[in-house]
């Protein structure tokens, strides 16, 4: 009896040091992205123009995005990238908000008072707009021949198209950290979910044909 109670009481501490590193790991990254984040905001502040990161942050806003987005339907041309990228939209919006909903991390505390479309904006992983611009961004690059197409252009002009697109999609989740509104990680996490989703409604969501 003294010889089994012995042999299971060492792996006891090998358990309860397996359960506490994670968490550990995980609020030293936090704490990390968190710092870093602060930093970027308060060096950044001075130096850039904030019209220009506003502007940029209304750029991407689903209130405004998407009926713009919408008005481009008509351009039957498109038709190959519009309708996997108004449904890829639409798509990011519910995901965004469900793992906002999920993982509920809270906003910057310096956070300036912002204007939220739905409950969910009050929470910060992922970034929305990042998500939103890196979808965008993919699902341009990966069109690449449809603009050609339709544009009547040669491969320059269209390669001038995407490069603007991408600047435009880096340039707008970097001013959702240098205005406060997320975290370094939440940008990261923003732009990895839009490419993925864009991959995905390119070959997933292509119903033009009903259109």
């Amino acid at each position: 009896m003294d010889s089994s109670s012995s042999s299971s009481s060492p792996a006891e501490p090998s358990t309860i040091t397996g359960a506490t590193t994670s968490p550990l790991i995980l609020g030293g990254i936090i704490s990390l992205d968190s710092k870093v984040s602060f930093q970027l905001h308060t060096l950044c502040r001075p130096f850039l123009p904030h019209f220009i990161l506003f502007l940029l942050e209304l750029s991407a806003d689903f209130r405004f995005f998407f009926p713009i987005s919408l008005s481009l339907l008509p351009a039957r041309q498109l038709r190959p990238f519009i309708i996997p990228f108004l449904l890829g939209l639409l798509l990011d919006l519910v995901l965004v908000c469900l793992i906002k909903i999920s993982v509920r991390r809270s906003r910057p505390h310096y956070n300036p008072t912002m204007n939220v479309a739905v409950s969910a904006d009050h929470f910060s992983f992922p970034s929305g707009h990042s998500s939103r611009v890196f979808l965008v961004a993919s699902l341009v690059h990966l069109s690449a021949s449809v603009f050609a197409d339709a544009l009547g252009s040669e491969g320059k002009i269209v390669n001038l198209l995407i490069a603007l697109v991408w600047v435009w999609a880096a340039a707008t989740s970097a001013s959702r950290v240098l205005l406060g509104r997320h975290f370094v990680v939440d940008v990261f996490a923003g732009a990895l979910l839009g490419v993925l989703e864009g991959l995905f409604a390119l070959h997933f969501l292509k119903i033009e044909k009903f259109f």
